[in-house]
């Protein structure tokens, strides 16, 4: 069997993380854990910090980093996570997260493997996004131009398909200046220490998830 693997995948919105998370994940045998996901276990099994969590999103707030990072603490201390490992997909989004994520990582015996920055180039991001159509019911992803066969109604479950509010080309430019101003100094603190692969995340998924590999065999000695 393929070893497992300590992965984070950065890279904008649009750039294609969650198709290639459950690739990877796949792939290794790992859980591919996403802050949403993360947010919805903790609130549903009412641990504390998912008590914590859910104050704060009834209010319409943000999760201050201590909440999220206790989250992901508690989800990262599972034993499907001890065990082999994972891909973590949304988290950390700031070098203050990212330095928490260390401690947590150095407190389990189990550091990071490698951090992966998947390059897709903003005005790319920007015309797949907008582009995007989504089921109002499964959530299934289209596009404008591979919508459903019938009349935008959901190939797997008959919903209407939509464009997201957010997905407007304003809203999206917004979201990636957030993204810059708040994710992408990540990159150069990875970069400092030597944690950081930077991978073409152009063309093909297939081609995407073999490059993704192949920086991560690169650098855990993995068989190929």
């Amino acid at each position: 069997m393929i070893p497992g693997a300590r992965l984070v995948l950065l890279g904008r919105q649009g750039a294609g993380k969650g198709t290639q998370c459950v690739r990877m994940a796949r792939h290794y045998v790992i859980p591919h854990i996403s802050t949403g996901d993360m947010l919805r276990m903790a609130v549903k099994e009412g641990t504390d910090f998912g008590k914590r969590a859910k104050e704060y999103m009834d209010d319409g707030q943000l999760l201050p980093d201590d909440v999220m990072v206790g989250i992901v603490q508690e989800r990262l201390g599972r034993e499907d996570t001890t065990n082999r490992g994972y891909i973590l997909d949304g988290f950390p989004r700031t070098v203050g997260q990212a330095e928490a994520l260390g401690g947590i990582t150095e407190a389990l015996g189990h550091p990071l493997d490698l951090v992966l920055d998947l390059e897709v180039p903003e005005e790319v991001v920007i015309d797949r996004i907008s582009k995007r159509r989504v089921c109002v019911d499964c959530q299934t992803n289209y596009s404008s131009d591979s919508p459903p066969r019938y009349d935008w109604t959901c190939d797997n479950c008959g919903g209407e398909v939509l464009q997201r509010d957010d997905d407007t080309e304003e809203a999206i430019r917004h979201r990636l200046e957030l993204y810059a101003q708040q994710t992408e100094p990540l990159i150069s603190w990875y970069q400092a220490r030597d944690m950081l692969a930077a991978v073409d995340g152009l063309g093909h998924p297939d081609e995407v998830t073999r490059r993704l590999i192949r920086a991560v065999d690169g650098r855990t000695r993995h068989a190929v």
